[in-house]
């Protein structure tokens, strides 16, 4: 296993990432099995653990919270806050309110008393971000949290949490977690040239493409929709859909490259991801203990320019050929209060 210093932070942590999303009722409900897979995990040499507070509402923090015990001191931990947690206002957000509760509650389902690197799951419009930032920097002062970071924040959101951060003495994220993989390269345009200007570390997430990458979906193939990624979002796995038919496309000329180097194709989308300069870490989200081992095997593998050559032909650089946040868009693409003036403004006007 690889190793690298997590931004500014001076914290190592391997290169290979184990993501828990799965382990939760709607990923791999056995407790037991999760807490044996992470402890493979750990004993591969993996020591940073991504998970979240909203993954099966907790159910994953907790799973992960058993499988540590005793193990804690070697494992940089990071979780997230920002989705919804149960019914009522106020329960989800980037609010003081809300992270200060939020915090407290993850602490309780890991069983630990602090957090490695605790992330802004996604940004917030209706919380300043000031709001944000200052009680995340109280966090870090009171022990609870030892470095915080974001997810999925455009560019320009990244740019002005620094520049707040700096104007008002605040800390800064450390971190960025963006959607990155062979079918989706969008990020390499701006966002991880900001985060290498400001120095954060970068952990990569769906690096496999919401399963796409892993070979299980090949063209002209029937898609079994009751087990795995298909059951979350079917309607992405629909080959007579453009966009679906495009990656199944690709697919195939990354598993003929895959072969001719002698590597899977999820060893190939894995490497291919750190090894942009801007990457710290991919994350791995494993649902069974076989799909964990075939990306171990691959732990060590990089890419040479030949190969990275070959990948630029079939997706260019700075490419997306599926938009990784569809489920999310941006609030000013999907509100149109946002992008146009009250009624009674333009009647002025």
């Amino acid at each position: 296993m690889r190793y690298r210093t997590l931004g500014g932070t001076g914290i190592e942590v391997s290169v290979h990432c184990l993501g828990t999303m799965m382990f939760q009722a709607v990923g791999n409900p056995d407790h037991d099995d999760c807490v044996r897979i992470i402890h493979a995990a750990l004993d591969q040499g993996i020591n940073l653990v991504d998970t979240a507070d909203m993954y099966g509402q907790g159910e994953s923090e907790e799973i992960v919270g058993k499988a540590l015990r005793g193990r804690r001191d070697d494992v940089v931990l990071a979780t997230k806050v920002h989705f919804r947690m149960g019914e009522g206002r106020n329960r989800g957000g980037n609010s003081r309110r809300w992270i200060l509760k939020a915090v407290e509650d993850s602490l309780r389902r890991l069983d630990t008393d602090w957090i490695d690197l605790y992330q802004i799951h996604r940004p917030d419009p209706a919380t300043d971000i000031e709001e944000t930032l200052s009680v995340l920097s109280d966090l870090v002062q009171q022990g609870k949290i030892r470095a915080f970071g974001c997810s999925t924040f455009p560019a320009e959101e990244i740019v002005e949490a620094h520049h707040v951060s700096e104007r008002r003495g605040l800390g800064r994220f450390r971190t960025e977690q963006p959607p990155y993989s062979i079918l989706a390269r969008g990020i390499e345009a701006s966002l991880l040239p900001v985060c290498q200007r400001y120095g954060m570390g970068v952990l990569v997430w769906s690096p496999l493409a919401f399963g796409f990458l892993t070979g299980k979906y090949r063209k002209n193939q029937p898609v079994d929709l009751s087990t795995g990624r298909p059951t979350i979002r079917p309607a992405q796995f629909d080959p007579t859909i453009a966009e679906t038919a495009a990656k199944l496309d690709i697919v195939e000329q990354l598993v003929e490259l895959a072969e001719s180097i002698g590597c899977t194709l999820p060893q190939l989308a894995v490497a291919f991801t750190v090894a942009h300069p801007a990457v710290t870490s991919a994350i791995i989200g494993p649902r069974t203990m076989p799909q964990l081992e075939d990306l171990l095997k691959g732990a060590s593998l990089t890419l040479d320019d030949a190969t990275l050559d070959r990948i630029d032909e079939i997706v260019p650089p700075g490419t997306n050929i599926y938009n990784p946040n569809a489920p999310l868009p941006p609030r000013s693409l999907t509100d149109p209060a946002v992008r146009r003036r009250p009624v009674a403004e333009r009647a002025a006007a």
